[in-house]
């Protein structure tokens, strides 16, 4: 969503490095630079003016003037500024102290308050919690079922008495839910309430009549993302209207220019909490302006990735595996331990979302967007045609097993012989990286042939080896003896070779030393 205005902004930044001082004329072009990304971006009038008055007060000031590099000080504070528009520091959900805690959902019809109830259901199931969700939107047809199908998927507890289709009383559904919630041990309760398709009064009477019913610890906004600078109305009439503790943004996976995103939280005042990035009931999470700042300034987001890898993968799992690659130059690590790993990063989610989190993928967002994400599953498709000795030891694969192979997972020969080859490439290469070597191919990088450090140590120690006797046997002799010496003296405790016993007291230093030391 935020592509268009991360390749303005990075393009901006790019004219600015190189500089070792930045004129007042290069901060003006620079802001309006921003300042038109930011209106292409859809960012709504009046927090684009806030913002860059905001940047150029901080840019024309001492902290720019006085850095060694201005241009990494600008961007700087453009990400700080760019937090503070985002709403500053993370919002959490306020839990009641006697439950249930009460979360009521309002927003317009079609703005995914139904999917996102199922979505913050999931969410809350694997924080610990037992939550449950309310079918108060009787009104669009065949929303109760929506929700019933939401709520099975995210394997979470509806309460839905009434048919809907425009027959029930959702107040009544929403006061009865709390008890109900009591009776069944559910510490959260999510009330779905309707929507219309604009705002009028009727919308307006019945959110406020749900909200005073059930008293909601937290009444949270949902905007569709999509809709531009008509999604700062909506929120500021809702704010007027009912109010509302926080904003979930919903759709943020789309290719709108979510400028609404960057304007709702400076326009309300009140906080994004939420973010929903896809169809997918684990593509919600809880939105970190710092991050999300980051991720557009193309800075990477490596805490979500930290997250999602602590959530995916298991610490007794880990180190079983790196005890593998650690384990006789990794032989141990088999194309079982391979799908393993493989169907565990699957499990984070999309490939291409995952590398777009790391820092400096920007550059290469064509290459990402145009990944592959098939390419996984056939390679899980040739490993599973393997047979259990050939998954264990992949040289016994020869061209006959190979065309077996092929047949059986419905790709070419060549794929399972370069299966097989990228198999030992990333095997030796983890290994090293497990034992301690580095990462091959990383310049300066310990255990790097022809790099760095690696290179010295096996020049030295070949100058070492071939060192030859010195060809005159009376210094031959006189090498042996001190050789010989010193082993003795390391056997004897004393590595230096020092006089001891009688041998130190009756010791002198020769006469040399003596007119040295004075």
């Amino acid at each position: 969503m935020f592509d268009t205005l991360s390749d303005r902004l990075a393009s901006t930044f790019k004219n600015l490095r190189g500089k070792g001082r930045l004129s007042e004329a290069d901060i003006d072009a620079t802001a309006r630079e921003i300042r038109i990304a930011l209106l292409e971006a859809d960012v709504a009038l009046p927090v684009v003016r806030a913002f860059i008055k905001q940047v150029k007060e901080r840019a024309t000031g001492v902290e720019v003037s006085q850095a060694l590099n201005p241009a990494q000080q600008v961007i700087k504070i453009v990400n700080e500024e760019l937090i503070g528009i985002l709403g500053g520091e993370t919002r959490r959900l306020r839990f009641a102290k006697n439950p249930p805690t009460v979360i009521m959902l309002a927003g317009l019809q079609g703005a995914g308050k139904t999917t996102l109830a199922g979505k913050l259901g999931h969410w809350l199931k694997q924080q610990g919690h037992a939550p449950l969700l309310v079918a108060c939107d009787l009104q669009r047809p065949n929303a109760v079922n929506q929700l019933s199908v939401v709520a099975e998927r995210a394997e979470v507890a509806i309460y839905a008495p009434e048919p809907g289709n425009g027959v029930g009383d959702p107040v009544k559904v929403a006061q009865d839910s709390i008890e109900f919630a009591r009776s069944k041990q559910h510490d959260v309760v999510i009330v779905d309430t309707a929507g219309r398709l604009g705002i009028d009064q009727e919308l307006m009477q019945q959110a406020a009549d749900i909200r005073d019913a059930v008293k909601p610890d937290e009444v949270l906004f949902v905007v569709d993302a999509m809709i531009g600078q008509d999604a700062v109305n909506t929120a500021e009439a809702f704010r007027d209207g009912v109010g509302f503790d926080g904003v979930v943004l919903s759709k943020l996976d789309g290719d709108a220019r979510g400028g609404a995103a960057l304007s709702i939280a400076h326009v309300t005042g009140k906080q994004i909490m939420f973010a929903s990035n896809g169809e997918k009931l684990d593509d919600f999470d809880a939105f970190h302006p710092d991050r999300m700042a980051s991720r557009i300034l193309g800075m990477g987001d490596m805490l979500t990735l930290i997250e999602k890898a602590e959530q995916t993968f298991s610490q007794q799992e880990a180190e079983k595996m790196a005890s593998k690659l650690a384990s006789s130059k990794g032989k141990d690590f088999t194309l079982d331990d391979f799908l393993a790993q493989m169907e565990q990063v699957r499990k984070m989610g999309s490939i291409s979302k995952l590398l777009g989190m790391l820092p400096g993928m920007g550059q290469m967002k064509e290459q990402i967007n145009n990944l592959d994400e098939r390419e996984v599953d056939r390679t899980a498709a040739i490993i599973k045609s393997m047979t259990p000795a050939e998954r264990q030891d992949p040289t016994i694969i020869n061209g006959s097993r190979r065309a077996r192979i092929a047949k059986g997972s419905g790709v070419d020969v060549s794929a399972v012989k370069n299966l097989v080859e990228r198999f030992f490439d990333a095997r030796k290469m983890m290994s090293k990286m497990a034992q301690g070597g580095g990462m091959p191919g990383m310049p300066g990088m310990p255990g790097m042939p022809g790099m760095g450090g690696g290179a010295k140590k096996k020049k030295q120690q070949k100058q070492a080896k071939g060192k030859r006797k010195s060809g005159n046997p009376m210094k031959r002799k006189a090498e042996e003896e001190a050789a010989a010496a010193r082993r003795e003296a390391a056997q004897s405790g004393n590595p230096l070779g020092l006089p001891q016993g009688d041998e130190a007291k009756n010791f002198e230093l020769p006469d040399e030393f003596k007119k040295f030391m004075g």
